[in-house]
């Protein structure tokens, strides 16, 4: 139930993170994956050590703020292998730390155009072909930050509370064209991303002690349930946020 063979699936924000752990374990898994991200460099990396593991990857990159690029994702990946099974939508932006108040209208239109009119854009594109062919699944990125009050990062938390919401909508409207969608919650994972908290010691202590697991997460962590979601063990399973984050919210 957890075969990939063939499967075509497009990876936003896959040069790093939880979004190349996601690529390389689907590939394992014999998916062809389209690893997607601003720069081209850093996805060639990428592509480059799944071929070196026996996988198969294509690059196409893309800057998810900008419309007319998602198009040629889209385009670019059915002009490559003429269908798509799966869409991760990981990549995400959060320009700014600090109260609300803080907040210029500026950074609130970035954050929300990249984080959730992004996935929008995608996932509206996507589903017409998903739908000619049978079916097929889409994962969005969300985080613990939608579900849980927070002073530093709360622009994020609301994009990412959207990006539920979305995922919500679209199983509702999709649903019937057999196309699941489903939302991850992921809590603190070990990225680039998120260094600025797993690299202080003090925020840290406070961190482990309020995950029952007692770690944070790593990349793996949640690749592993983006595999789930797209495989076909997940096949009942929509409309949903899957919250891996070591039990924190449980607390």
């Amino acid at each position: 139930m957890f075969d990939m063979k063939d499967k075509v699936i497009i990876i936003t924000g896959s040069s790093r993170g939880i979004g190349r752990a996601s690529a390389e374990q689907l590939a394992r898994a014999e998916a062809k994956v389209v690893v997607s991200s601003r720069k081209a460099e850093a996805c060639a990396e990428v592509a480059a050590a799944i071929a070196k593991a026996g996988g198969e990857a294509k690059v196409i990159p893309c800057h998810v703020g900008e419309k007319a690029q998602v198009e040629n994702l889209v385009a670019q990946t059915l002009e490559a292998y003429g269908r798509i099974d799966g869409v991760v939508c990981n990549a995400a932006t959060n320009p700014t730390m600090g109260p609300l108040s803080t907040l210029t209208d500026d950074v609130f239109a970035k954050i929300m155009q990249v984080n959730v009119q992004s996935t929008l854009w995608l996932s509206n594109l996507v589903a017409p072909y998903m739908a000619k062919q049978g079916g097929g699944a889409i994962v969005l990125l969300s985080s613990i930050t939608a579900i849980l009050g927070n002073a530093f990062i709360g622009a994020y938390g609301m994009s990412k509370a959207a990006e539920g919401q979305l995922a919500r909508n679209l199983a509702v409207e999709l649903g019937p064209k057999n196309i699941r969608v489903n939302s991850i919650a992921p809590g603190l994972v070990k990225t680039d991303f998120a260094k600025a908290i797993w690299d202080n010691p003090d925020l840290m202590k406070k961190q482990l002690g309020n995950t029952p697991l007692g770690r944070i997460g790593q990349p793996d962590d949640i690749a592993g349930v983006v595999h789930f979601l797209l495989s076909d063990a997940a096949n009942y399973i929509t409309g949903q946020m899957i919250v891996a984050d070591g039990g924190e919210t449980i607390i």
